[in-house]
């Protein structure tokens, strides 16, 4: 039964995978793209990384998806010369043989893995107790690859900063993305005064388990980043002005935390990222928790657009 269900995920992941790349319509193209992050979620599930399954259907197909879902809107006037357009044989060709070239030495480069493959599980099942925490992806991101974890953050932060320049030179310093009106009776506004209740302490116990079992804070910011977009989209709140002192200090409050820790490190411990014996879980604690607010922020932001409407009329 199970090889029958690994089997069946295998061939749907392929089927979409294809399917996303031969579709000719944008929308069509990225609801192939959600689905086929949600069947990986299925694949890491079946693979017992529960960890990495919430960071692909929070990250990969949500958050990803809702970027795309975003950039198919702005391109669909794109679409109708796109659909005029008929690539020669000989740009296809050129195509499929890259596609299959790289395929092939991906293939190659994993069947040619020795047995047992290459692996430093060990090494962290011997250094763990060191970390204070339980939960080995949170030792490893947390712990001994602290500084990716640190650069991802501040590349997200990056990243907001490349969105919010879009936006023309007048409306610097406004309110990003549109300001939504629905009914207020509606289903949607109904939703969005119920489930940030329930998401904030979702998000706070994802946060929380994170040290010993699977999730952490980018699982719980981005539960918290779809919270206070429902309320955005309900007409319940507005999004702040890129100009609020408040809104940038969340934004590097977390990254300011992470660094400040790490250069207690150098001098307590004797390198950046270093923690003091004894203290590694409790500082780890400290930076998750400062971080998140920081990336539900910016995950938000990010998916809101640029700054579009002026403060004054």
């Amino acid at each position: 039964m199970t090889d029958a269900l690994n089997l069946g995920i295998a061939a749907l992941v392929l089927t979409l995978a294809a399917w996303t790349i031969v579709a000719r319509d944008t929308f069509a193209a990225v609801a192939g793209f959600i689905a086929y992050g949600l069947l990986l979620t299925l694949v890491w599930v079946q693979l017992s990384a529960p960890d990495v399954a919430m960071t692909e259907a929070a990250i990969g197909a949500g958050l990803t998806g809702a970027l795309l879902i975003g950039a198919a809107a702005r391109l669909q006037k794109a679409d109708v010369l796109a659909a005029a357009e008929h690539p020669g044989a000989l740009t296809r060709l050129l195509a499929a043989a890259a596609a299959v070239g790289t395929t092939t030495a991906i293939a190659v480069c994993v069947f040619a893995l020795p047995d047992p493959a290459p692996t430093l599980g060990p090494e962290v099942a011997a250094n763990i107790a060191a970390t204070g925490v339980a939960n080995p992806i949170t030792a490893v991101l947390m712990g001994f690859r602290a500084i990716d974890t640190l650069l991802e953050a501040i590349v997200l932060a990056l990243a907001l900063i490349g969105v919010w320049s879009l936006s023309p030179d007048l409306a610097w310093g406004a309110r990003p993305g549109p300001r939504h009106t629905v009914n207020p009776n509606g289903i949607l506004a109904y939703a969005a005064r119920v489930l940030p209740a329930i998401g904030v302490v979702v998000a706070i116990y994802i946060l929380w388990a994170g040290a010993d079992e699977p999730g952490g804070k980018f699982q719980g910011a981005t539960i918290l980043a779809a919270m206070w977009l429902l309320v955005m989209m309900a007409g319940l709140a507005d999004a702040p002005p890129v100009s609020s002192r408040w809104l940038r200090f969340g934004l590097v409050a977390g990254p300011g935390v992470f660094i400040a820790i790490g250069l207690v490190g150098v001098g307590a411990a004797g390198a950046f990222l270093a923690y003091p014996d004894g203290l590694a879980k409790p500082l780890i604690v400290v930076i998750e928790v400062a971080l998140m607010p920081s990336l539900a922020l910016t995950l938000a932001l990010l998916l809101v657009g640029p700054p579009q409407r002026w403060l004054r009329p």
